[in-house]
């Protein structure tokens, strides 16, 4: 019996959410094995496809599929909750549900279809002591021992949030990679710079951790919420005004949600 042929090239989808962009691959039925060198080069917004993180849908027990990133530089990433939410768009159409499971390695995530074309996923628990976000040594998560007493926070990935006068005239270029790669933070952090602009209303700006300055960032949105709600600044439910749009965050008592919008915006197929 004649086997059918490979795939000449390597398909793909471009997702985004709120301008977070990914290239997500389906490999449910199998595909090539992810490297460094592949997404790095996917990662490649000029001789590539380009993206802020990668996503590879994958097979598994108990949940809908299993999710794994990487940022642009290659390196692997717990959670994406803006490509956790397209992909989650992407399978509950797919399969006519309105309620899925992901997993992570963050955990396995509920999904649910928030109506209006918004998507909700419960993205966890926040992690809020020194060495679960993971710190370089034991410090109030708080206001950390930084210039500007940032707040500590993990969603499955390091996050460092400053809460100052105006976020936008932040210079994100220079202040995001030198927090990321501070020696307090050794696995680096994600890095947040937000003011409040109305009651439970925030302006975020980031800078996210092996990739740079992004449009949005699910998980970083959370870790944003979660800290202006300890330092009580805002409740536990906020409204977020990123680059790229807006995005709602509810921390629960069952983990912290976040709801937004998706877009699918093209299949493609990489040739060699």
């Amino acid at each position: 019996m004649r086997k059918t042929a490979p795939p000449r090239g390597l398909p793909f989808m471009k997702m985004h959410g709120l301008g977070n962009d990914f290239v997500v691959l389906d490999h449910r039925a199998g595909g090539p094995p992810v490297t460094t060198a592949l997404a790095t080069m996917l990662a490649d917004r000029h001789r590539g496809v380009g993206f802020d993180q990668l996503a590879v849908i994958l097979p598994a027990e108990g949940a809908d599929a299993h999710l794994t990133f990487y940022n642009a530089d290659g390196s692997l990433s717990a959670a994406c909750g803006n490509a956790t939410r397209c992909i989650a768009r992407y399978l509950m159409e797919e399969s006519s549900q309105s309620a899925l499971t992901l997993q992570t390695d963050r955990g396995t995530l509920p999904c649910v279809d928030a109506g209006a074309g918004q998507t909700s996923v419960n993205m966890g628990a926040p992690l809020t002591a020194w060495q679960d976000i993971p710190l370089a040594h034991e410090v109030d998560t708080l206001a950390l021992p930084l210039d500007g007493a940032p707040t500590a926070t993990s969603m499955g990935n390091p996050h460092c949030t400053f809460f100052v006068p105006d976020a936008e005239a932040v210079d994100l270029a220079t202040l995001g990679p030198a927090f990321e790669h501070d020696p307090l933070f050794p696995e680096r952090t994600n890095v947040q710079f937000a003011h409040l602009i109305g009651p439970d209303h925030l302006r975020m700006r980031v800078w996210e951790r092996g990739t740079g300055i992004t449009l949005a960032s699910g998980s970083s949105s959370c870790a944003t919420a979660v800290a202006a709600a300890r330092r009580g600044l805002t409740s536990r439910t906020v409204t977020i005004a990123l680059d790229g749009g807006t995005i709602h965050i509810d921390w629960r008592e069952d983990g912290v949600w976040m709801t937004g919008p998706t877009a699918h915006v093209f299949n493609g197929q990489l040739i060699p």
